[in-house]
């Protein structure tokens, strides 16, 4: 009997351990969906080329914004909140929480937009962590493999090619009306106006089943060139008498204004607006167009100096919105400087994730000062430059921005920095930095730096520590190159937008690909642009050297069998109808062996 007793205790001992066990798991299990469930929903809605003065509430005398100020009015808004002057190198910023620069990325074509593979983005860190990611719109950090936005962390991935619909990277003759674009990779025309497209995909991904939080990229291509918008949206803005440009682009931020509505609407019927932190921005300030026969006045600019790709305060400040409905106060403004560097580590801090260590991020977390807790924002400062062509080098069109300085070294045409220039001018250009009081004279009017030589010397050093420690890790890394024939993309299309040489930054003419290939055979297609006459074709790499004989009504061309041997260099395809070479449109390389 006593055998009997104690064998019946082991049972009923061993019978309360596997209840408690069970109860312990169900309740580990429950606990861990719970706090899947209870982690934010992130969303961003990126704008393109909408200025700080593009909005109703920043006293723009056409427009009416309400559906985005609304995220201000349930949030907060951050009045001197700033990017990079133009398109590429912001988004960098806002994906890695660091420094473009430090990227590969300064300039939007070329190699110049091409983020570096070996970065950590947002989406990849949110993956990790069991996030659902997406992204809508457009991405410009590279269109082929491994810089697609499929090969940086979004498992879903709507976009356009290039830096805007229309652009050499094709396809060609694409508009925005019905376009042709890239859905996992896969090109696909789609019906409708490229906006609200964008925004049809986002709404659907944000609007699934599933028991993970979504991080949704909504970064449409409006309001940037060519001006493209449905007539009924322009109309309004014809019939007070505004400039068809200016029409035409407020007609584009109206339409932007309608689908963040929607967006807003969506949240509210999934029952996840208090459970989601939405941001709105722009990544850069407005662009305005001269014409032949007349300089129109430009955009509402609400009394800031400079345009796009400026690095005075019209190029850089940019619209920023903030809601988070139980931890953002609602109806707020701070006026503390925040930069897109600071988009990253906050979105991290908010979702309770930590960065990766071995990640240096430039930015930091606005949580705190978000919901008023102590932060210490005084003594930072936000450093941008801006030039074209794969040479970084110091001292040309940059500036330094403080809470209360600025220090700028500004250039009439960015666009042409192209090279090293000549030491007597690099001291013309040291000797006429200009500094402003940006709390006082946001319009930067008032050049202080002969008042103040001490803060010159102060912001210039730290631009020059930073230009030391930022273009080093570039160099170290070095460009970006496109893969040809690997598993992840075995047709791959290059175009004119990712050309690198000199004849590229001088007039267009002629460019090679920068390519990293796997050994193996072959197919490549040249798309050919008018042709004079007959010529040649060749297809250059490495030791490989083929020529086909084109004829003048030729559309296209294709060297079949090639076989490519494993390595990297310069991929070069180019047609001789005389001495001076020119470039396809478009070369197709498929790997088919």
């Amino acid at each position: 009997m006593k055998y009997v007793a104690t064998k019946i205790k082991s049972n009923q001992t061993r019978f309360s351990s596997i209840i408690f066990s069970f109860c312990l798991c169900t309740i580990f299990c429950h606990n861990t969906l719970l706090i899947a469930q209870d982690r934010p929903n992130v969303l961003i809605m990126l704008t393109d080329d909408q200025g700080y003065g593009d909005l109703g509430s920043h006293g723009n005398p056409y427009l009416k914004t309400p559906n985005i100020e609304k995220i201000g009015k349930q949030g907060l808004e951050m009045t001197h909140f700033f990017s990079y002057p133009n398109c590429s190198a912001t988004r960098a910023a806002i994906l890695t929480g660091r420094y473009p620069y430090r990227t590969g990325v300064t300039g939007v074509t070329q190699v110049d937009h091409f983020m570096n593979t070996s970065e950590e983005t947002l989406a990849e860190i949110l993956s990790k962590n069991g996030y659902r990611t997406g992204i809508f719109g457009k991405w410009h950090l590279g269109d082929n493999a491994p810089m697609r936005p499929t090969d940086q962390g979004f498992q879903e991935a709507l976009v356009h090619k290039g830096g805007g619909i229309g652009q050499a990277a094709g396809p060609a003759g694409n508009t925005y009306f019905d376009p042709i674009l890239e859905h996992n990779n896969q090109s696909k025309k789609y019906e409708g106006y490229c906006d609200d497209i964008f925004t049809d995909a986002a709404l659907d991904f944000m609007s699934e089943k599933s028991e993970k939080p979504f991080f949704t990229y909504l970064a449409t291509n409006l309001p940037h060139f060519p001006l493209e918008v449905p007539d009924e949206k322009a109309d309004p803005y014809r019939k007070i008498g505004l400039h068809e440009d200016n029409a035409k682009t407020y007609g584009m931020i109206d339409n932007i204004d309608a689908n963040v509505g929607r967006v807003l609407k969506r949240l509210k019927q999934l029952g996840i607006e208090d459970n989601t932190i939405v941001i709105f921005l722009s990544d850069n300030g407005p662009r305005n167009r001269r014409t032949k026969n007349d300089v129109y006045p430009g955009r509402w600019v609400a009394n800031l100096r400079g345009t796009k790709t400026s690095v005075y305060e019209c190029g850089t400040r940019v619209p920023f919105f903030v809601r988070w409905p139980k931890h953002i106060e609602k109806a707020q403004q701070n006026s503390t400087m925040g930069a897109v560097i600071d988009v990253l580590p906050t979105i991290l801090d908010v979702c309770k994730i930590e960065a990766p260590e071995h990640i240096k991020l430039d930015g930091k977390s606005l949580l705190p000062l978000w919901k008023g807790e102590k932060s210490d924002f005084k003594d930072r400062e936000f450093i941008v430059q801006m030039h074209y062509g794969p040479t970084v080098f110091k001292y040309m069109h940059f500036a330094v921005r403080t809470q209360k300085y600025k220090l700028v070294s500004p250039h009439d045409d960015p666009h042409h920095i192209l090279y090293q220039p000549k030491d007597e001018e690099l001291k013309e250009v040291l000797a006429n930095l200009e500094l402003y009081d940006v709390e006082n004279d946001p319009s930067e009017r008032i050049n202080l730096a002969h008042n103040h030589p001490e803060i010159v010397e102060d912001l210039l050093a730290r631009y020059e520590n930073w230009f030391d420690e930022v273009t080093e890790e570039r160099d170290s890394k070095g460009i970006q190159r496109i893969y040809l024939g690997s598993n992840i993309q075995r047709a791959t299309n290059l175009s004119q937008f990712d050309w690198g040489g000199p004849r590229v930054l001088s007039k267009n003419d002629l460019g090679h690909w920068r390519v990293k290939t796997e050994a193996g055979i072959y197919n490549v297609s040249f798309d050919l642009p008018e042709l004079d006459h007959e010529g040649v074709a060749h297809l250059k790499y490495k030791d490989v050297h083929l020529k086909l004989p084109v004829n003048k009504e030729q559309k296209k061309i294709t060297f079949t069998d090639v076989i490519l041997p494993e390595g990297t260099g310069n991929f070069h395809a180019f047609l001789k109808t005389e001495r001076l070479a020119k470039g396809p449109l478009f070369v197709d390389v498929e790997r088919i062996n």
